[in-house]
């Protein structure tokens, strides 16, 4: 088997290797392909981690509020019919929602580009397992803290302003770090509404060339480099949140 590493030094139009690999002004290269790629990747997997974060938190603190007032209880069970609605339906199913049926339903979303539909399915889609992590990491801390914060003369809203909220990030920091990894390798699901990100540009561009071993090497690499540096930029935030004597003894 031989090897071509050229084909990112080919012009995407005329097929010519280019001097240097990249490109410049009407000439585009598959390495300016890549990266480019790359880029929209990485695009869609922050902005929905945004939105999944955002959303995800307040949902998750939701689901854990006291149940002694009927408002309280509404509010737990919005949070737990979001999980479970968003959490069930298939990321793909989602995206095809967004970009085809609800456009349709409500007009004004047609103005938008694909690439808001696409981070609001992957994001809303991600919201769900966050919240999860986020219901999970509040309820793991000991119900004494909760206690303590009302005994102090604080409202429901100040507990988990200052007590709750700060402790259960930092428990939640390592699923989180999963989570980041996991919306990376998700976005690739864009490529069925022509997001021209990484996964998209593999399937373009071996057809064009006809060395999908040397795409898909490539592609994969960049995939892996992204995930060590999410990876170590939360292993990072986790040591700089680190509460040093933290025991966690859910429910005592």
């Amino acid at each position: 088997m031989s090897w071509d590493w050229q084909v990112f030094c080919r012009d995407t139009l005329t097929g010519d290797v280019v001097p240097g690999c990249y490109g410049h002004g009407d000439v585009t290269t598959y390495l300016n392909w890549m990266l480019s790629a790359w880029g929209w990747t990485i695009s869609v997997s922050v902005c929905s981690l945004v939105l999944a974060l955002a959303v995800g938190v307040v949902v998750g603190t939701l689901r854990t509020l006291p149940l002694d007032r009927p408002g309280n209880r509404l509010l737990a069970m919005l949070g737990n019919v979001w999980v479970e609605l968003f959490r069930n339906v298939p990321l793909l199913v989602q995206i095809f929602l967004w970009y085809f049926v609800v456009p349709a339903l409500v007009p004004p979303l047609k103005a938008l580009p694909g690439f808001v539909m696409v981070v609001l399915a992957l994001g809303l889609f991600t919201s769900s397992r966050i919240a999860e992590q986020m219901r999970s990491g509040i309820l793991a801390l000991p119900r004494g803290q909760r206690n303590a914060a009302l005994a102090l003369g604080m409202s429901t809203w100040q507990s988990y302003r200052y007590v709750l909220l700060p402790m259960a990030f930092r428990i939640i920091v390592p699923p989180l770090t999963s989570e980041s990894m996991n919306i990376v390798k998700n976005s690739a699901v864009a490529f069925a509404v022509s997001i021209s990100e990484l996964t998209m540009f593999a399937m373009q561009a071996q057809e064009e060339t006809a060395r999908g071993t040397e795409i898909y090497l490539a592609v994969t690499g960049l995939y892996v480099l992204t995930a060590l540096a999410i990876n170590r930029i939360m292993a990072f935030i986790e040591r700089r949140t680190r509460v040093p004597g933290l025991i966690v003894a859910g429910g005592h």
